[in-house]
């Protein structure tokens, strides 16, 4: 196991979480670096948005492994989403993460979520950390199981049930979106014998309140593109209104505390309303 691999690894502490900020291009990751993010991931929809395609159809492969040959000189350990794999081929999801392996990834979150807003097979999903961990055994596999982002019926019995065949695979964390309950939190952290991988919401509890549910990794997903999106539209609104001044340089004063949902949130786009601007069919 590389040493940047194994320094990714160890990150993940239940209790004391490591927030994973997502990037989305080459100055969002520079950024996040320059601002002392030992550790970063890429998120799918800012990907797609900026290329102009649907995010979670599988239409994004060559732009994912281009932002993470741009970002291979970072000084971070890089994990990269790759969707549901680019393809539903165990060995060809393994050969394309081997390519990315190649480039110095150390992670990559891989869902079961459907672009029809339906949960994939358990056992094709398995075969795909299977194939996966057999071709690149020390990269860190975050299996991200959709049942409470999609929403479906009863999602605890099924998200352990996918936990544990994930794991049986070999998956090395597990990721649940969509709920930032910290009772649920709490009983997917005692069951779940992997680090527990949680997404941020704003209005949601903080990293201290998670990592004491026992969640070991917090995600920003979306969260920094669709943040950044809003604050350039409304920059954009202001000096069409008749100006509006903007530091050249922001700085962020040191100690200063954020309030759980920064003023600019309030007119945050939704995933589905960014997953609007890319045209039909994804060109």
């Amino acid at each position: 196991m590389t040493n940047r691999r194994l320094e990714f690894r160890a990150l993940h502490h239940a209790g004391r979480p490591l927030l994973l900020p997502n990037a989305w291009d080459h100055a969002s990751a520079a950024a996040l670096a320059a601002r002392g993010h030992r550790a970063i991931g890429t998120t799918s929809l800012g990907v797609a948005a900026a290329a102009g395609r649907p995010d979670g159809t599988g239409a994004t492969a060559a732009e994912t492994l281009a932002l993470a040959r741009r970002l291979r000189r970072l000084p971070v350990l890089l994990s990269v989403d790759v969707e549901a794999g680019f393809s539903d081929d165990p060995a060809a999801v393994a050969e394309y993460v081997t390519e990315l392996a190649g480039l110095g990834v150390v992670g990559i979150n891989l869902e079961d979520g459907r672009a029809d807003g339906t949960l994939a097979d358990l056992v094709d999903v398995a075969d795909k950390v299977a194939a996966v961990k057999a071709a690149v055994p020390d990269l860190f596999v975050n299996a991200r199981i959709d049942t409470w982002w999609l929403g479906v019926d009863d999602p605890m019995p099924q998200t352990l049930a996918r936990a544990r065949a994930y794991l049986a695979a070999g998956a090395d964390g597990i990721f649940v979106p969509g709920t930032v309950d910290l009772a649920t939190l709490r009983v997917l952290a005692q069951r779940i014998e992997a680090p527990l991988n949680a997404l941020y919401q704003p209005a949601g509890p903080g990293l201290d309140d998670l990592g004491r549910a026992g969640v070991a990794r917090v995600s920003t997903g979306s969260l920094l593109f669709r943040a950044a999106l809003a604050a350039a539209v409304a920059v954009a609104d202001g000096v069409r209104a008749g100006g509006l001044a903007v530091p050249a340089r922001p700085v962020v004063p040191a100690g200063l505390t954020v309030s759980p949902r920064p003023a600019v949130l309030d007119g945050l786009p939704s995933y589905a309303e960014v997953q609007g601007l890319a045209p039909a069919g994804g060109d």
